[in-house]
């Protein structure tokens, strides 16, 4: 590994030392400075004391660490203000949008073409029982009316919108079976789920029974979707590390081989979580949005905002506020305009993108495999990633810890929340996976001719998969009479979009640094202050410290700004969440939290103790192992459930409240 490739994956954590450094010599050399004007005033008090040119470093202060200090502190001050507002913004236009669409016609009773033509589905796993191809046995299958799937099969729909196909990946490992079910009940709810939902169940190998698990749960909803098949990602591939990411990896690989290259055109790949409810706007929205911007069609990802309301009222207001400000930051890059949006847990790509890119990635450095996912596609297309928001809140549910009355609970819903935020910083690696990716976008600037294969074929034969640039230049006449490079897909890429990359690494810097920096500099700049307190100011840096505690209290009034604007935001999710599941039949023993800001209040006084717990604590708690390891345990935290047959009656109250 060479020395910047090193330094990229622990960017956090130097830059937490370096800061660190910085605030120590500053503050230590100003507080020694000002105690050697204190004494030399005492010896004199008839005169002004005078300082000679040739002084000291003690009478010097930090000199020009000094200015790089107070300015830098100025800077981040800058951030935590504008932070705040731009989020404020982004839930007032969200919430704007969802208000509309309210009042408008509902695309919720969109249909597609309704000549249904059966449910063909797998019912067991093709080829991913075990790690290699050549390893893998041919596959039983069941299937309904139509018989075994044939991807050319599902293009010859009457209506335009009956092309698009998702392809759904729901990755778990270890969830509850009910969980699951309910997930599934869900989409299995929307009026297009026969007709274009192929649902991939990404499973892991090293759980136990997990294979009968699957076949239970295909089963069961065989009927209710176009396909449904399951994944079993191999727990012995060497430099894959578990959790969402790989096990997505892995079903895309699969998946990729499921769809022709007529058909793939018209394949999105949306990834979710187990626990994840999505509206059957959200597919809706999906496949106009496809079909109606055809140049980016295949050059798009597409983001929602998430929403925690399922069990919010059931947590502790610390960890409710958390979520809240967790999904707040998701929501910022989400508003109308806006050219940067990583998406957080759910989104969806065009099958063709994810060809262009490789897949995902399994390593420990894909951790965040969303925002991960989204640096690839941005970086592939020189920053010229086109990202829709699709106006369909997602409905999350908060973490929970293994239970407890009393302080036990709360110490355990904190615990669980406080490792939630451990995975999320551990993302932090992204930033220099960002880095090495700009470097190699510097590179290879001018050259901007792409090609690209099917994503199976890519990765199981991958000296076929090589290109010359002999062959790049053939023509596609060429290419079809000779039969070879028949499944190759070229073009040429836009020039890099410079404005947009700095707007990117903006947003990594806010994500990554910005919690442990503004820690770190609020209290070194507090503590400037009281040293110098009274002693002279040779470089007027004063100003800079008054203006920095007017933003910073200005940013805390954003953050109870930002909290007043989520009710209305919650309230419209919500009340549209559970109106949806009661016509679906699916509302009885379903938890819905509904926010009241005469029961929520203390969420207001929660929000400066979120910042440094779950915010700065484990971003340096990162940072610090990020020097030792860059492989994160995988665990899963506890997802809320509806509640079956017998109690229903007794959690009614519960969940309803």
């Amino acid at each position: 590994m060479s020395l910047f490739n090193w330094c990229t994956r622990r960017a956090g954590g130097l830059a937490m030392l370096m800061t660190l450094a910085l605030s120590y010599y500053v503050v230590s050399k100003e507080a020694a400075a000002t105690r050697y004007d204190y004494k030399f005033t005492q010896q004199d008090t008839l005169s002004r004391p005078t300082h000679s040119t040739s002084s000291t470093s003690e009478e010097e202060g930090g000199g020009l660490w000094t200015v790089l200090f107070a300015w830098y502190s100025l800077l981040i001050h800058i951030l935590v203000f504008a932070f705040p507002m731009r989020s404020c913004y982004a839930i007032f236009d969200i919430t704007r949008s969802l208000t509309k669409a309210a009042r408008g016609r509902s695309l919720r009773d969109f249909k597609l073409s309704h000549r249904r033509r059966g449910s063909s589905t797998s019912l067991s796993s093709s080829e991913t029982l075990t790690s290699s191809k050549e390893d893998s046995l041919p596959s039983s299958t069941t299937s309904s009316e139509i018989g075994d799937i044939e991807p050319e099969f599902y293009t010859d729909g009457d209506a335009e919108s009956d092309r698009v196909v998702h392809a759904i990946v729901i990755p778990n490992y270890k969830e509850e079976v009910d969980s699951l079910r309910e997930t599934l009940d869900v989409l299995a709810s929307h009026p297009q789920a026969r007709d274009s939902y192929d649902i991939y169940l990404a499973m892991e190998q090293r759980e136990h029974n997990v294979e009968l698990k699957a076949m239970n749960l295909i089963q069961e909803f065989v009927k209710k979707f176009r396909s449904i098949d399951f994944t079993l990602h191999p727990s012995d591939i060497p430099g894959e590390s578990p959790g969402k990411g790989s096990n997505l990896a892995w079903a895309a690989r699969k998946l990729s081989e499921r769809y022709s290259m007529g058909s793939r055109k018209d394949v999105i790949v949306t990834g979710i979580d187990a626990d994840s409810h999505l509206s059957a706007n959200y597919f809706a929205h999906l496949t106009s949005m496809h079909l109606t911007y055809k140049e980016t069609a295949s050059t798009t990802l597409y983001g929602a905002p998430i929403i925690f309301d399922r069990n919010a009222h059931a947590v502790p207001a610390i960890v409710r506020v958390a979520d809240i400000l967790w999904a707040a930051a998701g929501l910022s890059g989400l508003y109308s305009g806006s050219t940067i949006a990583p998406p957080t847990s759910v989104y969806s790509v065009p099958l063709e993108l994810v060809d262009r890119v490789g897949g995902w990635d399994c390593d420990s450095e894909a951790i965040g495999e969303d925002l991960h996912m989204y640096l690839k596609c941005f970086f592939a297309l020189n920053g010229n990633l086109t990202v829709r928001t699709i106006m369909s809140p997602v409905s999350q549910s908060n973490v929970k810890g293994d239970g407890g009355e009393g302080m036990k609970g709360l110490y355990n819903d904190m615990g669980a929340r406080y490792k939630q935020a451990l995975r999320h910083m551990w993302g932090g690696l992204d930033s220099g996976f960002a880095i090495r990716k700009f470097m190699e976008l510097w590179q290879e600037r001018k050259h901007t001719a792409r090609a690209f294969r099917p994503l199976h074929v890519a990765l199981n034969n991958p000296t076929d998969s090589y290109l010359t640039q002999t062959q790049l230049d053939m023509s596609p006449e060429q290419t079809l009479e000779s039969g070879i490079f028949s499944d190759v897909t070229s073009d040429t890429l836009k020039e890099p979009d410079w404005q947009r990359i700095i707007f990117l690494f903006h947003r990594l810097f806010e994500a990554h640094f910005l919690p442990l920096q503004t820690t770190i500099l609020i209290i070194a700049s507090t503590l400037y202050v009281w040293v110098t307190d009274g002693g002279s100011d040779p470089h007027n840096l004063n100003w800079i410290f008054i203006v920095c505690n007017i933003l910073r209290t200005a940013g805390f009034m954003e953050v109870a700004l930002m909290l007043f604007l989520y009710e209305r935001l919650h309230k419209i999710c919500a009340t549209t969440r559970e109106r949806e599941m009661t016509e679906a039949g699916l509302s009885k023993g379903m938890c819905f939290s509904h926010r009241n800001i005469r029961k929520n209040y203390i969420d207001y006084a929660m929000a400066p103790l979120v910042a440094p717990l779950y915010g700065a604590i484990p971003t340096a708690h990162a940072q610090i192992m990020h020097f030792f390891t860059l492989d994160l345990v995988y665990t899963v935290s506890k997802k809320v459930t509806r509640q079956r047959a017998k109690s229903i009656i007794a959690t009614a109250d519960y969940c309803n409240g």
